[in-house]
């Protein structure tokens, strides 16, 4: 239906290579071991030499880590003093009550407390994301309401299994009800909703509604040591027939570079949320040997730049689609996005931290939108941040913090590299890391060569020092003045 309706590769658009695009190395094949390795812990958006990254960073005082770090200090759900409020049954979408804001909430709060940790190295914040999660993991059974369960299962499940890594070798907590819960609780949904979609037709529902169930199941394989879990979920990104499958949310890939991503015809906040849910994705396959970043030519890559470009309120083209909605022998009908929504350039999410940092410092490839969109971003916070409604917490956030990088960063736990020669681009699980491309020649399209990162990246870093510096200050005057975190 997608290539009827004319969004597939050849309509109004054509998928040719870029300069971005030749200066990739590919050949990129599976490592030898990858299939039969177990998995890492921790390995879901943090491994180890992350989070020994983040400390040492801050403990030093470098940019702009110290500033990503006074983020979650600053933050009310990244206090030792948090309590969870646990809930047999959660609603979301409709029940009575809707109470799927205590979950999100805590679970934030769960996931900060756990990283500020193991940046600080403080046991009480450790003890508190434990008390968090063990709370819910015991009392958690159902989670009910309209469609939007599939939302919650989804969103709230990858963020659970995150937090919940952090956390797993505390002595008191209970990894196998954590384990039960995933596995009995979100995973059922979202595994669900990548098969059946509620019934509905496979484009009833547009790309964000895909990969939260994907990030879930791809969380929840991880957590719980289920490969043929993680399997499912690489499939999926590739070849699902779903519209958050790498090549329907990313139907078209202009001459230009950019990847148009099919929810801009929609609105900018669910674009974002596409995004950061797709690099969410790649980055927790990527730290099990697993390269969705470099997927067909890097194709998230272009999709990423496109939605950063035109985040940032530049133009952008758009191929018109068409896509049928409604419930499998039922009620049906056709939706046609002509052209690009429009966008509030101070529309921020916590999204581009990590997916600039892994193209650019990870792979050293050129992703100018990218850098100039984290840099506008940074300091990034998180759940609690970006306002007190659901779309505020969809991230985990802190990826100043958690994901920058020194240029060019050879990644312990990532895919290893597999030499051949460069005839297409990043085909495959494997990863190879380039090093930073040359310099552009004068007039080439930003794109392609991304000649605006170090500007990006510097930029981040000064915005980074500075909102660090009044967050800082900020605490010590409410400390003078003797008022509660």
């Amino acid at each position: 239906m997608l290539k009827a309706t004319g969004i597939g590769i050849g309509a109004g658009a054509t998928a040719l290579a870029t300069p971005a695009a030749l200066a990739t190395p590919a050949a990129l094949a599976t490592p030898a071991d990858a299939a039969g390795a177990p998995l890492a812990h921790p390995g879901l958006l943090h491994t180890r030499a992350d989070l020994d990254r983040m400390a040492a960073k801050v403990k030093a005082g470098a940019r702009p880590y110290a500033a990503g770090f006074a983020r979650l200090t600053a933050n009310r759900h990244a206090q030792s003093g948090w309590k969870a409020n646990p809930q047999a049954v959660v609603y979301r979408g409709s029940g009575s009550p809707e109470n799927y804001r205590i979950l999100y909430n805590d679970i934030h709060a769960a996931y900060q407390n756990a990283l500020r940790h193991h940046v600080s190295g403080e046991e009480a914040y450790a003890d508190t994301a434990v008390a968090i999660l063990n709370a819910w993991s015991e009392k958690l059974t159902r989670l009910e309401g309209s469609a939007d369960r599939f939302l919650a299962a989804g969103l709230y499940g990858y963020q659970f299994a995150n937090a919940a890594e952090l956390v797993r070798d505390h002595g008191d907590f209970d990894l196998e009800r954590a384990r039960e819960l995933l596995l009995n609780v979100f995973h059922p949904l979202s595994d669900g909703f990548l098969s059946h979609h509620n019934n509905a037709v496979v484009t009833n529902y547009w790309p964000n509604w895909d990969l939260a169930a994907l990030a879930c199941v791809l969380a929840t394989g991880i957590f719980c040591d289920e490969r043929a879990v993680v399997e499912r979920a690489v499939e999926y990104f590739k070849h699902g027939d779903g519209m958050g499958s790498v090549e329907h949310a990313i139907p078209v890939v202009h001459e230009d570079g950019l990847g148009e991503w099919v929810e801009a015809g929609r609105d900018q906040g669910h674009a974002l949320l596409g995004v950061g849910l797709m690099g969410t994705v790649c980055e927790m396959a990527w730290n099990q040997g697993i390269d969705l970043y470099g997927y067909d030519d890097s194709r998230f890559l272009k999709g990423a730049q496109y939605v950063a470009r035109w985040s940032l309120g530049g133009d952008v083209p758009y191929t018109a689609n068409t896509r049928k909605k409604g419930a499998i022998g039922g009620w049906s009908g056709t939706e046609t996005a002509s052209e690009v929504a429009g966008v509030d350039p101070g529309m921020t999410r916590p999204i581009w931290a990590m997916i600039a940092n892994h193209y650019t410092r990870r792979r050293g490839l050129p992703a100018s939108y990218l850098t100039r969109a984290a840099a506008k971003a940074a300091p990034e916070g998180g759940g609690g941040d970006y306002g007190p409604n659901s779309g505020g917490f969809d991230q985990l956030g802190f990826g100043t913090l958690a994901f920058t990088r020194d240029r060019v960063e050879e990644p312990t736990g990532g895919p290893s590299p597999t030499p051949g020669p460069s005839s297409g681009g990043s085909r495959g699980a494997g990863g190879v890391r380039p090093r930073a491309s040359a310099p552009p020649a004068a007039g080439q399209d930003l794109a392609a060569t991304g000649s605006g990162d170090a500007a990006g990246w510097a930029a981040a870093a000064g915005i980074g020092a500075v909102a660090g510096g009044l967050l800082l200050l900020r605490r010590r005057d409410r400390v003078r003045r003797g008022v509660a975190e």
